[in-house]
């Protein structure tokens, strides 16, 4: 309650907050990734200077220290960066696995007449930057990197694009958010099919047998979280051992937990209304809390009633959503994102094949691909521009698609694991192509977002 305290200044309790706080799901989505964005830069600053400081060597002992799970005769043994890559990252997956259940289940990809564009535009955007980086690559070791200029990091180009504020529609914001949701989607596939080695055929049965018994769980009515977690766990230690990488482990899982609600909403506002007045007539009787055992376990019980209402898929994104942003993908660039940079050579590494071919691929293929082909759908009649969005902002958002920086610095390490020099290379190309994209594509919906609110034709 508020309550004055000196001369005319109140104090509002932090539930009161919490209540006028109304976010539907898309904007709590978009303000989390936005200050995930942020910090995400700063960890990856942080990381390149280490790496370019006398810490380095420490920096490398460090990732390289052995770290071990698990009692003699069952353990894990792996580094701390494969720890990293392979277990914090799943739970990163896993929170991508719940947004795009959500988006094509009830999202913008649930509706296909406003589906239709952000697919087509991240097929273009993954697709051209493909075919740019192969042009430069044909063959050898280095073609392994065609996946990394394919993928556009959703928390740093929300980021740059909310900076922008009022001056570009929401609708652009919602149609970029649908954009990366459909390009992680075809990340994961890339990952899945072309960046797995060798297959244990056991490990995958134990693992599909795991993935029947999650959905049993799930068609069961089971829709407490522990079981799902307990499962999940063990699919993750199956996938890992199966030769697949084992962050595809928390895409699964995903897939698995019920969206469905299971409520009847004349019953539950009913029932809402009858455990208020009952904490009205606890709150007569005795007004602290701390004192009053009815008024707090009715208060508790209306808070469990809230939560249950709601899908466990709800639950869990919500839940998930802090420590993916602000503990997994923040270890994830303080890991990978440090890059020792030789600049007596640097003109060398920008002009490697490899380094050429994702910049080239992230700076230019995703602007072709993403606004290119969004033209050539609304010419032909297949789809149409969101509602206050046009072309120029179009061409904006797909210079913002060149930021690749979280999945493309992660495909990287898949395809170049076993030649250093090509990842460092690797790393190179995302990280200037990233800043150059999101710079460029800034500065261009700066100076031409609020220029016109007609179409241009082009």
């Amino acid at each position: 309650m508020k309550k004055t305290i000196g001369k005319g200044k109140e104090y509002i309790a932090p539930w009161e907050k919490a209540f006028d706080r109304v976010l539907n799901p898309l904007d709590e989505f978009i303000h989390r990734q936005t200050t995930s964005g942020v910090l995400l830069m700063l960890c990856a600053i942080v990381a390149l200077y280490v790496a370019n400081s006398q810490w380095s060597e420490a920096y490398v002992r460090l990732l390289e220290m052995p770290f071990t799970v698990g009692i003699e005769g069952f353990q894990l043994s792996k580094s701390l960066h494969h720890w990293i890559n392979d277990g914090l990252m799943a739970l990163f997956f896993f929170v991508i696995g719940l947004e795009l259940k959500r988006e094509i289940l009830v999202g913008e990809l649930a509706d296909p007449k406003h589906a239709l564009l952000p697919i087509i535009a991240a097929v273009g955007g993954m697709l051209v930057p493909v075919l740019i980086y192969i042009s430069i690559n044909p063959q050898g070791h280095t073609f392994d990197g065609w996946g990394v200029p394919m993928a556009t990091d959703i928390a740093f180009a929300l980021g740059a694009l909310a900076l922008l504020g009022e001056r570009v529609p929401k609708n652009l914001l919602t149609f970029l958010v649908a954009l990366a949701i459909v390009d992680d989607l075809g990340a994961v596939v890339v990952i899945a099919l072309f960046y797995t080695e060798t297959l244990n055929f056991t490990a995958l049965v134990f693992a599909a047998i795991i993935m029947i018994l999650l959905a049993a769980l799930n068609l069961g009515g089971i829709r407490r979280p522990l079981p799902y977690v307990l499962l999940g766990l063990v699919l993750w230690i199956a996938v890992l051992k199966s030769g697949v990488h084992a962050t595809l482990a928390g895409i699964f899982l995903a897939f698995t937990i019920p969206m469905q609600p299971k409520y009847d909403p004349q019953r539950f506002v009913a029932q809402i209304k009858e455990m208020v007045g009952q904490i009205r007539q606890a709150y007569l009787r005795e007004e602290n809390i701390v004192k009053n055992d009815e008024l707090r376990s009715r208060v508790q019980a209306l808070a469990e009633g809230v939560n249950l209402v709601q899908a466990p898929a709800q639950i869990l994104e919500h839940k998930m959503h802090l420590p993916s942003a602000y503990l997994v993908i923040p270890i994830f660039s303080l890991a990978n994102a440090g890059i020792p940079i030789d600049w007596s050579s640097f003109g060398d590494i920008v002009t490697h094949p490899v380094s050429m071919g994702i910049a080239a691929g992230l700076l230019f293929g995703k602007l072709i691909g993403i606004a290119g082909f969004s033209w050539l759908a609304v010419k032909l009649g297949m789809t149409s521009l969101p509602h206050g969005v046009n072309f120029r902002h179009m061409l904006g958002v797909a210079l913002m698609g060149g930021i690749g920086f979280t999945m493309s610095i992660f495909i990287a390490e898949l395809g170049f694991a076993h030649h250093a020099e090509d990842l460092l290379m690797a790393k190179t190309g995302v990280l200037l192509a990233s800043l150059l994209a999101g710079v460029s594509g800034f500065l261009w919906l700066y100076l031409t977002a609020g220029t016109t609110k007609q179409q241009p034709d082009l």
